[in-house]
């Protein structure tokens, strides 16, 4: 959906806020210096990167706020921003991120699978894997898994790789 560079990062633990707004052009408007505003799954989302408790002028609505996300002080980051749409039975590859992952669920559930074991995520909950582990999701349940996402990445790296160093257990069924 979209790639923001948020430059150097000032604080160790940051926030993703999530908000909606009944159009484009009343986002653009709300989101100041820090917001990326991208449009998906039927809707005008305002998206930022920041301390917890920030609020967009004029206020949209507010869908989440999902940390503390933990960054390196110092180093520039790049906020990815996606959207994933699962039917049941689908999953990623082993994969790994140098930067942490969010997702927030909007439908559907998914499960995430590291070396530390599972993790379910369902409909209105935010999940998140710090950087570096090895992980693979998969869409469980029923219904399709609509999911907004951000890989919040060390600007000098790819957002993500493949992983050919680890397996997983097949926790996720």
């Amino acid at each position: 959906m979209a790639s923001a560079p948020q430059g150097k990062m000032v604080h160790a633990l940051v926030f993703w806020d999530v908000y909606t707004y009944p159009n484009r052009a009343q986002a653009e408007a709300a989101k100041g210096g820090r917001g990326t505003v991208v449009e998906g799954l039927g809707k005008t989302w305002l998206f930022a990167i920041g301390e917890a408790g920030w609020q967009p002028f004029p206020n949209g609505v507010r869908v989440a706020e999902i940390g503390p996300l933990r960054l390196k002080p110092g180093v520039k980051y790049t906020a990815q921003y996606m959207v994933a749409v699962f039917t049941p039975g689908m999953s990623t590859p082993v994969h790994r991120h140098p930067g942490p992952e969010a997702w927030y669920t909007l439908s559907g559930e998914v499960c995430l699978e590291t070396p530390d074991g599972k993790v379910v995520g369902r409909a209105g909950e935010s999940t998140i894997v710090p950087a570096g582990p090895p992980m693979k999701l998969t869409a469980t349940g029923t219904k399709t898994r609509r999911s907004l996402v951000l890989i919040l990445h060390e600007t000098s790296q790819a957002s993500g790789m493949l992983v050919s160093d680890w397996r997983p257990k097949g926790l996720c069924k």
